[in-house]
């Protein structure tokens, strides 16, 4: 993969970058520094695959790989019984859900869900790109026309200016992307034969920019992200690489995770500059859980590299449940101790730390905004002292 580094990707991306970039108007450049207000947003919208599904994909037809509503998902007792979540307990949103004092979001295709304060448009599997997983998962497109109509449910329900504050003040989470590049992209030749992958990180970038534009014209303008995490190190793909060096980790997989987290952090801080009230936070997910993959006992963990559940080299063949072709599969004692519940899915643990991460971390963690900040509606801590002190720091730039 050694052309993800090369001039050639670094101009593609570039110039996917500019075409990006150049589709929006320009308006005052936002502020890093802003004015305290004493607004309180209430409202979470979460759109993503499965590292924040619910269990919206209990109501849709789909093959099995695509479901976790049966057991041991949800084992480990905080929910009576498995909900559809792709993990041993509660994922990331939950956690931020009662950081912000918000009940638990329901899936929005749960019958009578109340989207009052949020609703969950997240599905197992899906991608940026329509053609990921196509026909079995609610690709982002359709996550967007499902916003749609909660937004005119809203302002049918609360009057359209109640319903437009709303939609202003709330934050819009997204973790999307890592199915477009391990389903989308490594499992499908006729997408290698017809993108190089530099052609197909822009048009994964390109789509999901879009998505971002379309839910600020919408009135959205706090967003948190989720970045891709070193999907070589996922213990499905471990397994596909396992005498590997570094770990056994596929690094091919990885590299192109790293490539889109680049592209998208770019991306973020040309729209810091050019979209009015556009208020972001972002993190290095990649680093940060490769650090505890790498380093498990520095982080309350006991293995970071095989899965609770599953079986094979690493717990990487997926048949954590017992529901798919192959129906044997082994349960370790205490998922707690694991960094990996399944072959492709992180435990609860690692969920809520991380949640704690981006929901109150210091700026050489979290940034511009954490998710307090954006919730709270108060400026980030970060100043232009902090930027000019902070090697770290660069032209708006997070290293961790």
């Amino acid at each position: 993969m050694s052309k993800l580094n090369s001039p050639l990707f670094n101009f593609v991306v570039s110039i996917t970058l500019f075409q990006i970039i150049a589709s929006f108007s320009l308006s005052t450049s936002q502020s890093l520094i802003n004015e305290i207000s004493t607004t309180t947003t209430k409202a979470l919208f979460i759109f993503g695959d499965s590292t924040v599904d619910p269990g919206n994909n209990n109501y849709i037809d789909t093959v099995p790989e695509n479901k976790a509503d049966y057991k041991p998902y949800g084992q480990n007792g905080f929910f009576e019984k498995p909900t559809g979540r792709f993990s041993d307990g509660r994922v990331i949103v939950d956690f931020i859900a009662e950081y912000a004092k918000l009940p638990l979001l329901p899936p929005f295709l749960q019958p009578s869900a109340d989207s009052s304060n949020g609703v969950n448009f997240a599905s197992g599997g899906a991608g940026v790109l329509a053609e990921t997983n196509q026909g079995l998962v609610i690709d982002l497109q359709t996550q967007l026309s499902s916003f749609e109509e909660v937004r005119k449910s809203l302002a049918e329900k609360l009057g359209e200016e109640k319903a437009k504050e709303l939609i202003s003040e709330a934050i819009y989470f997204i973790s999307i992307g890592s199915n477009d590049y391990m389903g989308g992209y490594l499992g499908n030749p006729k997408m290698q034969e017809s993108y190089n992958p530099e052609q197909y990180i822009g048009m994964v970038i390109g789509n999901l920019t879009q998505a971002i534009q379309i839910l600020y014209e919408k009135g959205a303008r706090n967003f948190g992200f989720l970045s891709l995490s070193p999907l070589g190190c996922l213990p499905a793909l471990r397994a596909l690489n396992r005498e590997a060096s570094n770990g056994g980790c596929f690094e091919v997989a990885s590299a192109l995770a790293l490539a889109h987290n680049n592209a998208l952090s770019s991306v973020l801080t040309s729209l810091d500059h050019i979209l009015k009230g556009f208020k972001y936070c972002h993190s290095n997910f990649y680093d940060w859980l490769q650090d505890r993959i790498n380093n498990p006992k520095n982080y309350g963990f006991k293995e970071g590299a095989n899965a609770c559940c599953g079986i094979g080299p690493y717990g990487g063949i997926f048949t954590c449940g017992g529901t798919k072709k192959v129906k044997e599969y082994d349960l370790c004692d205490n998922s707690d101790e694991y960094v990996w519940w399944d072959s492709f899915h992180p435990t609860e643990k690692i969920h809520e730390q991380f949640a704690k991460a981006l929901w109150n971390g210091p700026p050489s963690v979290v940034g511009p905004y954490n998710l307090d900040n954006l919730f709270s509606n108060i400026k980030n801590k970060l100043t232009i002292a902090d930027v000019v002190d902070n090697p770290e720091i660069e032209e708006g730039q997070f290293h961790f």
